[in-house]
């Protein structure tokens, strides 16, 4: 079955431009030009990904990517587009639940390099399933995490940052290394997007631990996930 894509953009062109472009390579692509339309159409579509812009008349699309996460949780991966370049609308999307984000003008093929990778991260992966540690237990099939008999409530990025960083446990990870391996090699993203999932990555396991967080970080290099002693 083809994946379901919801494209909410005001601007018609941009719009129609990611519409041809997504049902071209076969994705089964509905549309909503504002942030009313695209909260009626959630239910009806129940899609796999949405494409949201920030900036919607009716509903701005902060508003409607916290109602994604309030009706689907984490299931839906939402790329959130912006035709601001500023760090603190990135980090507001961020914030409220965005997966990605992409400032505007960007390449139309680069957008579905993205969607691509995030379908293909979002697929079970052959090999050892099960990771972690007494503490901490991971089970990549399900996209379950359990900390010190907690379970964790992760977005896909938190959880693919954390799964990384464990398999690299000892290891220290670089920015530009998470980048790679968690938002693809081809991502335009800067290191700033890194810092932000990481540290509401720590404030999830603070939740559960108080203190004695296991990811360290090693200032102006990157970060690392503590062996188990």
């Amino acid at each position: 079955m083809a994946k379901r894509i919801l494209v909410v953009e005001d601007e018609r062109p941009i719009m129609e431009l990611i519409r041809f472009n997504l049902a071209r390579e076969g994705y089964s692509v509905e549309t909503a030009a504002d942030g009313a339309q695209a909260l009626a159409a959630l239910n009806s579509i129940q899609p796999d990904l949405v494409v949201l812009d920030l900036m919607l008349p009716e509903v701005d699309g902060l508003e409607v990517c916290k109602v994604i996460r309030q009706r689907f949780g984490y299931s839906v991966y939402v790329i959130m587009l912006t035709a601001r370049g500023e760090e603190l609308d990135r980090i507001l999307g961020i914030e409220v639940g965005a997966d990605d984000y992409m400032t505007k003008p960007f390449s139309p093929r680069e957008l579905l390099v993205r969607i691509k990778a995030a379908f293909r991260r979002s697929a079970p992966s052959p090999g050892k399933s099960l990771i972690g540690n007494d503490e901490l237990k991971i089970n990549k099939d399900s996209y379950t995490c359990e900390y010190r008999g907690v379970d964790l409530d992760l977005t896909p990025k938190q959880f693919a940052l954390l799964v990384h960083l464990v398999e690299n446990a000892g290891k220290v990870c670089t920015r530009e290394e998470l980048l790679s391996a968690v938002w693809g090699f081809d991502y335009y993203g800067d290191s700033r997007t890194v810092d932000v999932h990481i540290s509401q990555l720590r404030q999830r396991l603070a939740e559960v631990a108080g203190e004695g967080i296991p990811i360290q970080t090693l200032r102006g290099v990157g970060y690392r996930y503590r062996r188990e002693r």
